[in-house]
C-alpha cells in the first residue's frame, strides 16, 4: 500500500543521560542478609514465571490555537466553522476512516462521526508501524458502541499515533488489539534487577552461615554498597550526543512504545468514554503510551500489556486520569497498571512525568517486577481519592512503588495488593519522598518484610491514616505493618494495628533508621509484638 503517513516531527534525538542506580528484588540492595535471602527466594519465583462521518468542532475549542482571520480571512473562517459544526460522517469503511483523518490534517483538523456500532479492522499500516495516520492537526474521532481494531491476522502496528502539535479526542470508541511487538532476546525480571544488585551474592553469605548482623554491619558504613552501577546500554542503546550538545529535557518514545495509543512530546490526547483493551508493546505503554499530554476521563485501560513498563498506561510527560479504570493490565518489568517512567534495560533510562489520579480505579494489575498498580522511576505522582485494590508485583511493591520520586497520597484506599518480595502495599526506595494523608493501608500481603510499607533510604510521612491487617507471611516474615531500613518514616495522628508478620515485630520494624511516631498515633494490637529496632534504629512512642 502507499505510505499515507508523513514523517514524524519528533525525531529520536541522541541524549547522553545519567545512568540510575536501581533498587530490587528482595527489596534494595544492600539490605539485610536477611533481605538478601529474601531476593533469592523472589528472583527464584520470578525466573519461574518467565464522505467521513462524527461530531463537531465546538465552539467552545476557540480559534484551535490558530489566526483564523490572518490565514484565511474572515469569510473562509466562518465557512469553516460551520461545516465543522454539522461534522463529518465516516462510513463503517476502513479506508474512507484513513481518507477522513488524512483530508482532517490536511484541512485544519475537525470532528468525525464514526458509524454507530461498526469495527473497523485495520488490516495494514504505514512504514512507521501505524493503523492510521499520524494526527497532526486537532482531531475528534467521535463514536456509539464504534471500535477501531487491528486485524487479527494483520502485521504488527499501533493503531493510534498523535504527532508533535497534534490533539487528539476520542469519544465513544473502543481501541482494540493493537501490537508493537519486535524480535529481540527475551528478558526476565530476575535477571535486569541482578544487573543492578549483588543481593544474590549478600545471600549466600547468610546461606553458607555469615551472621544476618554481621552482615549487615558489613554495609553500614556505605548503605547502597550492595548496589552496583547500571548496566552498559545494549544494542538499541542511542548514540551519544555531539560535543557540545544541550541535553534535551523531552523524553522521546521507543519504536516499540503504546501499542494502543501513542502522544508523542508534543502532541496532546484526550480519551473520553472510551475502552483501550487487548493491545500489546513491544516496549513501553501496552494500552497507552504519552510523552505529550494525556486526560483520560470516564474510561477503561484494561487488559493489555507491556514486554517491559507500563502494562496499561506508560507515561513521561503530564497524564490525567479522572473517574476510569485502569485494571487488569500486565508488565513484564514494572508498573502493571500505570508506569511513571522507566528504568534502563537495553537504551538509556526515561525519567518519569507528572501523573495526576483522581478518583480513579487501578485494580487487579499485575508485574513480574516493581509496582504491581503503579511504579514510579524519578517521576512525581500525585493521587486523590483513588483505590489501588487486589494488584500484584513478584519483586516488591504490590500497590505501588517508587525509586528516586515524589509521590503524594489524599483520601487513597492500599488494599489486597501482594508482592512474594517486599512492600505488599507501598514499596517506597531511593530518596523517595511519599507523602500519604487520609489514607488506608490495609489487608496487603508480602512475602518477606513490609506487608503494608516497606522503606528504604527515603522518607516516608503518614498523616491521619491507617496501617492496618497487613501481613508479612514468608518463612522469615518481618514487618507486617512497616520495614523501615536505612530511612524515616513519620507518624502522624496514624493507627498501626492488627497487623501480622511470621517474626517479631508484627507492627513496625526499623533497622538503622527513624520511627517518629506522634504521642496522637497508635501502633498497638500488632501480632507477634508491636515494635523492634536494631541497634542503630529508633522508633518513638511504642511499646514492643
Amino acid at each position: 500500500m502507499s505510505n499515507y503517513l508523513k514523517n514524524n516531527e519528533a525525531s529520536g534525538q541522541a541524549t547522553a543521560k545519567r545512568r540510575r542506580k536501581l533498587w530490587l528484588a528482595g527489596g534494595v540492595a544492600g539490605l539485610t542478609g536477611v533481605i538478601s535471602l529474601a531476593a533469592v527466594g523472589v528472583a527464584g519465583t520470578a525466573g519461574a514465571v518467565s464522505g467521513l462521518n462524527t461530531a463537531q468542532v465546538s465552539k467552545d475549542g476557540g480559534d484551535h490555537g490558530r489566526d483564523w482571520d490572518k490565514d484565511q480571512g474572515k469569510d473562509k473562517d466562518k465557512d469553516w466553522d460551520k461545516d465543522h459544526e454539522r461534522g463529518k460522517e465516516v462510513p463503517c469503511d476502513t479506508d474512507k476512516l484513513i481518507q477522513a483523518i488524512v483530508s482532517a490534517n490536511s484541512n485544519h483538523g475537525g470532528v468525525l462521526d464514526l458509524a454507530k456500532g461498526c469495527t473497523y479492522n485495520l488490516t495494514r499500516n504505514d512504514y512507521e508501524g501505524n493503523g492510521l495516520p499520524v494526527i497532526t492537526e486537532r482531531i475528534t474521532l467521535k463514536g456509539e458502541h464504534t471500535s477501531i481494531v487491528r486485524d487479527a491476522t494483520a502485521d504488527y502496528f499501533r493503531i493510534l499515533n498523535v504527532g508533535t502539535g497534534g490533539h487528539l479526542t476520542i469519544k465513544g470508541l473502543t481501541i482494540k488489539g493493537g501490537q508493537t511487538l519486535e524480535l529481540f532476546e527475551a528478558v526476565e525480571p530476575a535477571a535486569v534487577w541482578a544487573s543492578y544488585s549483588d543481593s544474590e551474592a549478600i545471600a549466600a553469605e547468610v546461606k553458607s552461615g555469615v551472621p544476618l548482623e554481621k552482615a549487615l554491619t558489613a554495609r553500614q558504613a556505605s548503605p547502597k554498597a550492595g548496589l552496583k552501577a547500571a548496566p552498559k546500554a545494549a544494542p538499541k542503546a542511542a548514540p551519544k550526543a555531539p560535543a557540545g550538545a544541550v541535553t534535551p529535557l523531552v523524553e522521546e518514545p521507543g519504536d516499540t512504545d503504546g501499542a494502543g495509543i501513542l502522544v508523542q512530546p508534543g502532541g496532546t490526547a484526550e480519551i473520553l468514554e472510551s475502552e483501550v483493551v487487548l493491545n500489546q508493546s513491544g516496549g513501553n505503554g501496552g494500552g497507552v503510551a504519552n510523552f505529550g499530554t494525556t486526560k483520560i476521563w470516564h474510561s477503561t485501560v484494561a487488559r493489555n500489556t507491556a514486554f517491559f513498563f507500563g502494562g496499561g498506561v506508560f507515561n513521561a510527560g503530564l497524564l490525567k486520569v479522572e473517574e476510569s479504570k485502569v485494571k487488569d493490565n500486565t508488565a513484564i518489568i514494572g508498573g502493571g497498571g500505570i508506569s511513571n517512567g522507566a528504568a534502563s534495560i537495553f537504551a538509556d533510562d526515561v525519567d518519569g512525568g507528572t501523573v495526576e489520579l483522581k478518583k480513579a480505579d487501578i485494580s487487579d494489575n499485575e508485574t513480574l517486577g516493581f509496582g504491581g498498580g503503579l511504579l514510579d522511576i524519578g517521576g512525581n505522582t500525585t493521587a486523590y481519592e483513588t483505590k489501588f485494590v487486589s494488584n500484584t508485583a513478584v519483586v516488591a511493591g504490590g500497590g505501588l512503588a517508587a525509586a528516586d520520586s515524589q509521590l503524594n497520597l489524599h483520601g487513597v484506599t492500599v488494599e489486597k495488593n501482594s508482592t512474594a518480595g517486599v512492600g505488599g502495599g507501598l514499596a517506597i526506595a531511593f530518596d523517595s519522598a511519599v507523602t500519604a494523608e487520609r489514607t488506608e493501608i490495609k489487608d496487603n500481603t508480602a512475602g518477606f518484610f513490609g506487608g503494608g510499607v516497606f522503606n528504604a533510604f527515603s522518607v516516608t510521612t503518614l498523616r491521619d491514616s491507617e496501617v492496618v491487617g497487613n501481613r508479612a507471611i514468608g518463612p522469615i516474615g518481618v514487618g507486617g505493618g512497616i520495614f523501615n531500613i536505612f530511612g524515616e518514616v513519620n507518624l502522624s495522628k496514624t493507627k498501626v494495628a492488627h497487623n501480622f508478620s511470621t517474626f517479631a515485630p508484627g507492627g513496625v520494624f526499623s533497622f538503622f533508621g527513624e520511627v517518629n511516631v506522634d504521642d496522637k498515633s497508635a501502633i498497638t494490637a500488632n501480632r507477634p509484638t508491636n515494635c523492634l529496632a536494631i541497634p542503630g534504629g529508633t522508633i518513638e512512642n511504642c511499646f514492643a
